[in-house]
């Protein structure tokens, strides 16, 4: 398969995987809605932190493309966790 396309797949399953990850933490460990949630973490500052531990979530998709030998994919997996950093880096400086 082409290699761009791989990473491509690979870039979307890192943002689902941080999306879900983010959304499974707001579910398990805070008593308010999504949106509630998203706002108070913007308000009080933690939105990277919020984001951080949804990315927890890539290890899996990393770790497991790389356990089936999909190098590419996990390449990608890796790109979106670095724009995730980048994102964190954004929200911690402004």
């Amino acid at each position: 398969m082409n290699t761009k396309k791989e990473i491509l797949i690979g870039f979307a399953v890192g943002l689902i995987a941080n999306t879900i990850g983010t959304l499974l933490y707001i579910f398990l460990f805070s008593d308010l809605g999504i949106v509630e949630t998203f706002r108070a973490a913007v308000t009080q500052g933690y939105v990277g932190s919020l984001l951080a531990l949804g990315a927890i979530l890539n290890l899996v998709a990393f770790f497991g493309f790389l356990k089936i030998r999909r190098d590419n994919r996990a390449k990608g997996v890796m790109v979106a966790t670095l724009i995730t950093a980048l994102v964190i880096l954004y929200y911690k400086m402004f």
